[in-house]
């Protein structure tokens, strides 16, 4: 049988429209990605793997940024002089942070990483920050040498009410599942009362739990590609939902995660993307993003050429918010609320209420537990459910041998009921008033110094921005510790504060941070050159320079 020309053209005309739509998808996917390698999680992988390791002695990591002669010995004077101070202050969380690094890998990689690689060895050899403790009170850790340091740390968000509170929780919750004690073989009838305060904090109507934020993310994933029989996860540019590999693509993730999506952070082609697939099952999305978004998670060993101010308000991201979830509804994708982190520092009901949000699922933890760790999944019934009527065999499994712990129910128990007192309730008011006016003032101040130094904050959590480029920048952490501020291992990059922060702390806190950046002013740390001749150009051609001379063999 012949095929008129007729035929030959519908043919050719089919064949078009076969080849056209992958490749019309794959643009319009491309379009919704940011345009950094935060965006690209496959080509960051590559990148990194380009990047070859040098480090500066004492003879050259004093002018990485071309500083005059000048600069340098006044830089090495002051990197001396603290050098002292540390010897003299901290010798014996040195040393024990010394010994854990070599049989702990997490203590050897939050040393090693604390700053840009180039500088790693000569702090950890003449700066050694501690990694132990041996009391906390109040707002206020004690290292192993007797030092009191303001606590800035925040437990990694675990800490809102502070440690004091904490401890009563613990207590009580113990206290309270005592006859029954660690059992697993049931559950107490405290979980009960928890899953209604859940219920009624989330506005959703069933609740799993778990061992940690991780899991539960981990969970909300698994039953919504398990109901909408998608594989699809669509993640934000920076945004981080724990270290498991679906949600964690690209740099630090040995395995390619091939199902999870990586767009911009409030972009109209993201929106689109969402709007036409039918391949995606859900979206995660982290409010703390919000501070930064389409930027990792900020820490001093990724300062390179500074840290700029990039956050949303509150009003327009609630408005990114809105139009999100309305495109979710619309294409049968779960709008998943990662809580974790900010757990419920923004407001009493959470993010969801800061923002106005109301998502398909929720997942919490750090601190619901009380103190203790957990992690919980709050869904809409028909999400949550493991089976199906149907298909009897068709399941949804998901257990761990520690979820629901007695003593955990009973401290979450403590921290709910704690919450829904008066006292409890009263934390909340004029909390994002009191929390940026703080701010405000720190940056009055700095301003008003000359300073190339800004805070930027979503409530208790707070990080520094620079207004200038500069190399030097992570050296900021080490003088704030030297001024007795605890910070975690991300250096200046995130301060969590407790609600039990009184102003009399802050003010503290206030002028210790001012007394510890004049410091840094005075070591020479923020010289820069000329007009014209300085800022984030003239410091990436330096690190280009240096990475080629070290392949080809130089010197760095």
């Amino acid at each position: 049988m012949k095929i008129s020309s007729i035929g030959w053209a519908l043919l050719g005309s089919a064949a078009a429209l076969v080849t056209l739509r992958p490749a019309r998808r794959r643009l319009q996917l491309s379009a919704a990605k940011h345009k950094g390698l935060v965006g690209h999680v496959r080509m960051a992988k590559r990148a990194a793997r380009l990047i070859p390791h040098y480090a500066f002695d004492e003879g050259n990591f004093a002018n990485a940024d071309d500083a005059p002669a000048d600069v340098a010995a006044q830089r090495q004077e002051a990197f001396a002089a603290l050098a002292d101070t540390y010897r003299a202050r901290f010798p014996k969380s040195a040393e024990m942070s010394a010994q854990a690094a070599h049989s702990i890998p997490d203590v050897d990689f939050t040393s090693t990483y604390r700053v840009p690689f180039q500088f790693s060895a000569l702090v950890r050899r003449h700066l050694s920050s501690g990694s132990f403790y041996q009391a906390s009170s109040g707002v206020k850790l004690t290292d192993l040498d007797g030092n009191a340091f303001y606590d800035l740390t925040g437990s990694y968000g675990v800490n809102l009410l502070g440690v004091d509170a904490y401890r009563d929780l613990v207590a009580q919750g113990i206290a309270s599942t005592a006859d029954l004690g660690p059992t697993l073989s049931g559950l107490h009838p405290l979980v009960l009362d928890n899953v209604a305060r859940l219920k009624e904090i989330s506005g959703l109507d069933a609740v799993s739990f778990h061992m940690s934020g991780t899991e539960a993310v981990m969970q909300a994933v698994r039953l919504a590609r398990y109901h909408t029989g998608r594989a699809r996860v669509v993640r934000f540019a920076g945004a981080y939902h724990g270290w498991w590999g679906d949600v964690q693509p690209g740099i630090g993730n040995p395995v390619p995660a091939d199902n999870t999506l990586t767009l911009a952070d409030m972009s109209e082609a993201a929106l689109k993307v969402l709007a036409t697939r039918r391949d995606i099952a859900c979206v995660l999305v982290n409010p703390l993003q919000a501070m930064h978004p389409n930027s990792n998670a900020p820490g001093d060993s990724t300062l390179v050429t500074g840290r700029k101010q990039a956050s949303v308000s509150r009003a327009d991201y609630a408005a990114w918010l809105a139009r999100l979830q309305h495109t979710c509804n619309k294409a049968g994708i779960v709008l998943i609320m990662d809580e974790v982190f900010t757990g419920f520092r923004l407001a009493q009901r959470g993010a969801c209420e800061y923002f106005g949000v109301t998502p398909d699922m929720v997942t919490y933890g750090k601190t619901l537990g009380g103190g203790l760790p957990v992690g919980v999944v709050c869904g809409r019934a028909a999400l949550m459910k493991r089976y199906r009527e149907d298909k009897p065999a068709d399941i949804c499994f998901a257990r761990g041998t520690f979820n629901s712990h007695p003593y955990v129910m009973g401290a979450m128990d403590a921290f709910l009921r704690y919450m829904e007192t008066p006292t409890g309730m009263a934390l909340y008011d004029g909390l994002d008033a009191r929390w940026n006016d703080r701010a405000d003032s720190l940056n009055a101040q700095l301003e008003a110094g000359g300073y190339p130094v800004r805070i930027n904050n979503l409530g208790t959590i707070w990080m520094v921005c620079f207004t200038q480029a500069g190399r030097y920048h992570w050296m900021l952490q080490f003088y704030l510790r030297a001024q007795g501020l605890a910070l975690s291992w991300v250096g200046s990059g995130r301060f969590i504060f407790s609600l039990a922060y009184t102003d009399d702390d802050f003010a503290e806190v206030e002028r210790r941070f001012l007394a510890a950046v004049q410091q840094m002013q005075s070591g020479g740390w923020w010289w820069r050159a000329s007009e014209g001749e300085a800022g984030d150009k003239a410091i990436r051609r330096r690190l280009r320079n240096e990475m080629i001379g070290h392949v080809l063999g130089r010197s760095a």
